[in-house]
């Protein structure tokens, strides 16, 4: 056998007298019959192969999915170019300029288009390639809101807090997505910026000026999506669009709508199925949708958790192609059956229908359905009726599968149900704490006050699993016993003892802080502040640790996730706020997505 990069030399008239050459035609007629057959079947084969392969090529290479209505790559001149500009072309990013609603073949170029007939043109909006602007939408430029800093001696520390954090992510992580601050290094999953838009609105909530310019002018020369990269739809959305969308409403630089916008424009492909039910994942260069690399389905959870962000999107461009994809999701889970309003925590693309036998539960994958479904009827205007009674109805099932007691003491907390439904565990993630200030928050909307007593109840328990711990810090999942004669209402198994810097809890607290004004839950969260600041801080910013079982052994993980400066330091900002009120942040006017950016509540 000849290795690779081995020279071999042959006597070529020597192989001409042993073998002597024949025409082709005269070695066909040499052989026999079946020969001849299985030689034409294989080419026969081969064509069919490379048919298949070419033509797979052309589309997305998955079923349902119609590259012909992906976005535009502007560097291609033999295509139709279909960015979603507003009807005054301010907001086009980087596309290059629109030609919306012209017909030309793929052979010519640019110049050769020609209008398209009315006809043309209606049946192009129907099938979905073009966008279509609403008629009716008023597009208005918010007002830049003001914020005058931090008031009090706690808002200082946190704000002192989000300093340090900032100033190890601006000296080892500038410009990538997640400091690694005891490695002095960084960590990149999107290469999208997370920290950094992540963080913008807080910056601009806490009145950190220098800051946010700082931060926008680096995103203005160097921040582009045109990358070769695979991302998550919903986790891109909830942190890369909604940040964008919050800083856009608060500062009023209209930067951040373009970027938001050519986001928008890169994400749709993933919602051209048959269910519009979006898959997990697109390449944000070639704009190739796939589910994810472990799992066939999407979670349910993701594609629920992204119609906030698209909507306020519609709202601000003028184009109803990002609310529709949204809207369009959200109405054919509604159709769904379920389980007493619970949902299975997958779904697929492919037929839309939830897996079966899968889990039920609050925590991952399953948890922000329920927020969004409340929140979205809230941006609405209170005006979509069956977002309300899914929520309702939602509730109800909580309460009658998934609420249990612990013993000794009997805390109230969240279990799920595992086998589609048939197998309770009291396993509870620290995730399931963003529910008490869900259900307070749609108190202040009318929802019944039963909800606001559950949500007492239920802040009270995610604060026992801060408080119990030696660190004051939660694990991410806390099982609990059931037996009244337990030695212990909570079990953390050792898997399990890490905390990662969530949010959830601060958030449960500052709803019910800003609902009820009791100040025992600014209290609470001062306890969790200071347990951050004694456990997780480190020279250059804070880390995740992996045992909050242990004052001596926390294990750091070396990681400062971006939703600890975009969520959990800003609602420990706005908890110590006056009445939990900052500045213009009033809940009648502003709904926060599942990370936390606080966009507009409209009329309808």
């Amino acid at each position: 056998m000849f290795g690779y990069g081995d020279r071999v030399s042959y006597d070529t008239e020597a192989l001409r007298n042993i073998y002597p050459q024949k025409s082709l035609w005269r070695r066909w007629n040499s052989l026999s019959r079946f020969q001849k057959n299985l030689i034409s079947l294989t080419m026969v084969g081969v064509f069919v192969c490379v048919f298949i392969f070419v033509s797979m090529d052309m589309s997305s290479g998955l079923p349902g999915v119609n590259m012909a209505n992906r976005l535009p790559d502007w560097r291609d001149q033999n295509i139709l170019d279909l960015s979603y500009p507003n009807a005054s072309n301010k907001f086009l990013g980087p596309l290059g300029p629109p030609v919306v609603g012209f017909n030309k073949d793929e052979s010519v170029k640019r110049g050769d288009i020609r209008p398209l007939s009315r006809e043309e043109e209606e049946e192009q909006i129907r099938v979905g390639e073009i966008p279509q602007k609403k008629e009716d939408q008023v597009v208005s430029k918010p007002k830049k809101l003001m914020f005058s800093g931090p008031k009090n001696e706690k808002q200082e520390a946190v704000v002192s807090a989000f300093r340090h954090a900032w100033k190890g992510y601006s000296e080892y992580a500038w410009g990538h997505d997640h400091l690694k601050p005891v490695s002095r290094t960084y960590n990149d999953w999107f290469t999208l910026k997370l920290t950094m838009i992540d963080s913008l609105d807080t910056i601009y909530i806490m009145g950190l000026n220098e800051e946010f310019d700082k931060a926008k002018a680096h995103l203005q020369s160097e921040f582009r999506l045109d990358i070769n990269k695979d991302v998550n739809v919903f986790e891109t959305t909830i942190r890369v669009m909604g940040g964008l969308l919050s800083a856009y409403h608060l500062s009023g630089d209209e930067f951040f709508l373009e970027k938001a916008l050519d986001l928008g424009n890169r994400l749709m492909p993933a919602f051209n199925t048959a269910w519009g039910v979006p898959w997990a994942d697109i390449n944000l260069n070639t704009l190739k949708p796939h589910p994810p690399s472990w799992n066939s389905d999407s979670t349910t959870s993701e594609v629920t958790t992204i119609q906030l962000e698209l909507r306020d999107l519609t709202r601000c461009t003028g184009i109803n192609t990002f609310e529709n994809a949204g809207a369009k999701v959200s109405e054919h889970i509604h159709t769904l059956q379920k389980k007493d309003g619970l949902v299975p925590i997958f779904i697929s693309p492919m037929n839309g229908e939830f897996r079966k036998h899968s889990t039920i539960t609050l925590g991952a994958r399953g948890d922000s359905y329920y927020e969004y479904l409340l929140k979205q009827w809230i941006q609405t205007g209170m005006t979509v009726d069956y977002l309300k009674e899914d929520y309702i109805d939602s509730v109800s099932g909580m309460v009658k599968h998934l609420f249990k007691r612990s013993g000794p003491s009997g805390y109230l907390f969240v279990g799920e149900l595992a086998s589609g439904g048939s197998d309770f565990r009291p396993k509870m993630d620290h995730l399931v704490c963003f529910l008490p200030g869900t259900l307070a928050l749609g108190t202040l909307f009318g929802m019944p006050q039963e909800h606001l007593r559950l949500a007492e109840e239920l802040i009270h328990t995610c604060y026992k699993t801060y408080a119990i711990q030696p660190t004051g810090l939660a694990p991410e999942i806390t099982h609990f016993n059931l037996q009244k004669d337990a030695d212990s209402d909570f079990v953390v198994k050792s898997n399990d003892a890490h905390n990662l810097l969530r949010p959830e809890t601060i958030e449960g607290l500052w709803y019910m802080y800003y609902v009820t004004k009791n100040t025992t839950y600014q209290d609470w969260a001062w306890e969790i502040f200071q347990a951050f600041e004694k456990y997780t801080k480190v020279t250059h910013g804070y880390t995740s640790i992996g045992n909050v079982k242990s004052t001596t052994q926390t294990k750091p993980l070396d990681k400062m996730e971006s939703f600890f400066l975009g969520e959990t330091l800003k609602y420990l900002y706005l908890i110590f706020a006056d009445n939990g009120v900052e500045g213009p942040l009033d809940l009648n006017k502003f709904v926060f997505n599942t990370e936390a950016h606080p966009l507009p509540i409209y009329n309808s």
